[in-house]
């Protein structure tokens, strides 16, 4: 496999990457709104949902660290098909 395959292959990766940590931030989201809304009164659903806060900002900031690779990544791509 040639650098450049393997720097495609690693950027559709990471792009999965970024797609899977949108689906959670997304999802975590709404869950905390939802909880808001709907379960201000149950101490234990509350706990849940600020579990859920800290999983969304470790989930933001890992989603961050992947779109830099991404990019990094992306950039080689780049490089290597100018002539």
């Amino acid at each position: 496999m040639t650098k450049f395959q393997t720097l495609q292959s690693a950027l559709a990766s990471r792009n999965d990457e970024v797609d899977g940590y949108q689906i959670n931030i997304d999802n975590y989201v709404r869950a905390i709104d939802k909880i808001n809304a709907e379960y201000a009164n149950n101490p234990a659903i509350i706990e849940f949902r600020d579990n859920l806060v800290t999983m969304l900002e470790q989930h933001k900031t890992e989603q961050l660290k992947a779109i830099i690779i991404r990019d990094v990544i992306a950039d080689q791509l780049a490089e290597l098909e100018v002539p």
